[in-house]
């Protein structure tokens, strides 16, 4: 079964970034040579997005994020697993959720 791993970090100016580059590249590495990870990748800040919705036939663009929160997705990582318990096993091992959240989901 295939998971998703979203990983959520909070939008706070005032809280310095901490540098989890290593540890991330470890875990990757490590998931990778399990034959566990299949994809995986960063995302720009959710300043230079843009949201679509269509309504009644017209495209509706609003450029930044279109949710009002401080919580956003910064990275997604899909793996491969044998069940939904290996994959929060895999989540929990994961850096970022010392620093973030990470929330799994089956996909479809």
């Amino acid at each position: 079964m295939r998971y998703l791993l979203m990983l959520c970090g909070t939008v706070d100016d005032e809280t310095p970034g901490t540098d989890i580059t290593e540890p991330c590249r470890a875990w990757r590495e490590e998931l990778t040579r399990r034959g566990m990870r299949v994809d995986g990748m960063g995302l720009h800040a959710p300043v230079s997005a843009t949201t679509v919705r269509v309504r009644d036939g017209k495209a509706l663009l609003t450029d930044g994020p279109f949710a009002e929160t401080k919580e956003q997705i910064g990275g997604i990582t899909v793996l491969d697993c044998e069940s939904r318990e290996q994959a929060v096993e895999a989540a929990k091992s994961h850096p970022w959720a010392a620093i973030g959240t990470i929330e799994v989901r089956e996909m479809i």
